[in-house]
C-alpha cells in the first residue's frame, strides 16, 4: 500500500489500483495524475488502462510479464507488477500536470428531444424552466468513459436536480439525448438502450469514429451545457 492506495486483483491477468471508496474531486485528479506517468512508463505485458470513479483497472499479458526484466520470478506476476506500480507511486512528475479543457455543450431542451424534463420537473415540484437553468448552471467533470464508446460520466450536477433512474428502461434513446440518473448527468453518442431520465438532446457528435481518439470528450473535461433552440439545433445538423 502506498499512502491510501491499495491494490486488487481482478484476474490472473488484471488488478485494480484504487485510490478511495467514494466519488471526489479529489480522487478524480489523483486516478487522472497516475494515468498520465502509467502511459508515460508502461510495464513490458501492459495491454490497458481503464480508469473508473475510484480506481484503474490495469490488463496485462501474463506470459510478456513473465519474461519481461522486470519480473521476480521469485515472487508472482501479480506481486512484481505491484512492486512496479509502488515505485511508479512514489515519483513525482510535474510533465504529467494538465490543465482540464471548457467544453461547451449545447442542448435543446424537452419536447420530443427531452421526454423526461417534465417528470423531473414534477418530481422536484419545479418548473422545467428551473431545471434546464440548474442543469445549464452546473459544472460538470467527466470523470470516466464507459458503457458505450464516448459516452461520459460527469459528475457535478446541481443535487437538487437529482433524479433516479427510469423504473423501465428504454430500448433505444436517439443519439446526442441528454439525461440525468441519479447525482449523474450525461449524453448517449448513439442510439442504445438506456434508463436515464432524458431531458435535452445536443448535436454535438460525441463519437469520432474516423477520429483518434474517436471520443469527442475525455476524462477530466469540464462541461457547460448551453440551452439553445429547435431551430438552433437543427442549423447545427445540417451543418455536419
Amino acid at each position: 500500500m502506498v499512502g491510501n492506495i491499495t491494490f486488487k486483483p481482478l484476474s490472473d491477468s488484471a488488478l485494480f489500483v484504487v485510490f478511495g471508496d467514494s466519488i471526489s474531486t479529489e480522487t478524480h485528479e489523483k486516478i487522472q495524475h497516475f494515468f498520465r506517468v502509467l502511459q508515460n512508463a508502461p510495464f513490458e505485458g501492459m495491454v490497458e488502462i481503464v480508469p473508473g470513479y475510484t480506481n484503474i483497472c490495469i490488463h496485462y499479458d501474463i506470459a510478456r510479464v513473465a519474461k519481461s526484466s522486470f519480473h521476480n520470478s521469485s515472487r508472482s506476476i501479480y506481486a512484481s507488477i505491484v512492486d512496479y506500480l509502488q515505485k511508479l507511486l512514489q515519483q513525482k512528475d510535474k510533465e504529467t500536470v494538465s490543465e482540464s479543457r471548457i467544453v461547451e455543450i449545447p442542448v435543446v431542451y424537452g419536447g420530443e428531444y427531452g421526454p423526461d424534463l417534465e417528470f423531473v420537473a414534477n418530481y422536484h415540484n419545479l418548473t422545467k424552466e428551473e431545471i434546464i437553468k440548474r442543469h445549464t448552471e452546473s459544472d460538470c467533470l467527466v470523470y470516466l468513459l464507459g458503457f458505450a464508446p464516448g459516452f461520459a460520466f460527469m459528475g457535478g450536477l446541481d443535487e437538487s436536480i437529482a433524479t433516479p433512474r427510469k423504473e423501465t428502461p428504454r430500448l433505444a434513446i436517439p443519439a446526442g439525448s441528454v439525461g440525468i440518473a441519479g447525482k449523474q448527468t450525461g449524453a448517449y453518442p448513439f442510439q442504445t438502450p438506456g434508463g436515464w431520465q432524458i431531458i435535452g438532446r445536443t448535436p454535438q457528435p460525441l463519437f469520432l469514429p474516423n477520429e483518434y481518439p474517436p471520443t469527442y470528450l475525455k476524462a477530466g473535461d469540464r462541461i457547460r451545457f448551453k440551452a439553445i433552440s429547435e431551430q438552433e439545433f437543427l442549423q447545427w445538423e445540417t451543418k455536419q
